[in-house]
């Protein structure tokens, strides 16, 4: 467990420490938001933070694991783990350079995009499948199933949905983050009853530099964790779940992301069919502030909504 426990701090206090000099340094090189004319209107003055912030919870956690791991615990698993974690982040790393080069919203093609989330997938799955097994757990039941390579268009929703439903959250200060925070503690969890050091050390090395990351991006945010960030945190959630074998539990564990995602899933198709709104806005934390209530207390409502996804999905899980 102190490995564990030096995972957690090194993260915290690295990020911490050097998220300042980052800051500025991302300022330098003009790696800032450009924020849509749909936005909320007090949305627009958020256009001067930098973004990619979350470079630095995604390099520090990983070195910091690979320093702590090897000899004694680093092992083929938790190699799948960060190349998810890296893989996701490198994608979210070209949307964003592109969103800072050409100063606007566009980055990468939204089909393009998705299909490089897809591959990435693909790819880890045919890489994992003949390492592990292939069969889920029911939540309520616990009967297993063995999907066989129906498993792989389970992986794919997993790995494109979570990283999107974290990229579609991550829209106010300390919103995503948080939540990602709170998600990550159920899969440390299950990590230390399946006596996994290796997870347990990339886990609490994450939610640290996350912790550290917060300090910086709560109201008012002087960071954005950019698609870098949000694209790395969702997949890894995805990543976890299939490792652990708690696929069915991301689906509640991930609770406030699902809810994000089908809300603007809803909201989309009913203007294409019915040309008329569900939700006053979506993604539907903004709804929250079109209707009167302050960033600051839609962000920590999410917050507790995420603690209780957790803890239900964490027990349904078990």
């Amino acid at each position: 467990m102190i490995r564990v426990f030096l995972g957690f701090i090194l993260s915290l206090l690295i990020v911490f420490v050097t998220m300042p000099s980052f800051i500025n340094y991302l300022k330098k090189l003009h790696f800032k938001q450009s924020v849509s004319e749909y936005s909320l209107k007090e949305y627009q003055e958020k256009g001067s933070t930098p973004i990619m912030g979350g470079i630095l919870f995604i390099v520090v956690p990983v070195i910091i694991t690979i320093c702590l791991t090897i000899p004694n615990y680093f092992n083929f698993e938790l190699f799948i783990l960060i190349m998810v974690y890296i893989g996701y982040g490198l994608i979210g790393f070209i949307d964003d350079y592109l969103i800072s080069v050409k100063k606007n919203n566009d980055g990468l093609k939204a089909s393009h995009k998705f299909l490089l989330q897809i591959l990435l997938a693909i790819i880890f799955f045919l890489i994992y499948r003949n390492h592990a097994s292939t069969d889920i757990t029911l939540l309520f039941s616990k009967k297993v199933i063995h999907l066989g390579w129906f498993y792989m268009i389970l992986v794919l929703f997993m790995f494109a949905g979570a990283s999107n439903a974290v990229n579609l959250t991550d829209g106010m200060d300390g919103l995503a983050a948080g939540c990602e925070v709170i998600s990550l503690v159920p899969f440390f969890l299950y990590a230390m009853h399946a006596q996994r050091m290796d997870i347990m050390i990339f886990v609490a090395s994450i939610i640290g530099a996350l912790l550290a990351y917060l300090y910086y991006n709560v109201t008012p945010a002087k960071v954005f964790m950019g698609d870098t960030g949000s694209l790395a945190l969702g997949a890894i959630l995805a990543g976890l779940a299939m490792v652990l074998k708690k696929e069915m539990a991301l689906i509640v564990i991930a609770g406030v992301f699902v809810i994000e995602t089908l809300c603007v899933i809803i909201q989309i198709g009913s203007v294409k069919l019915r040309h008329k709104r569900v939700f006053p806005y979506t993604p539907i934390h903004y709804a929250f502030v079109m209707k009167g209530m302050k960033e600051e207390k839609v962000v920590h409502l999410f917050w507790l909504c995420a603690l209780i996804f957790a803890i239900i999905g964490y027990f349904l899980g078990l």
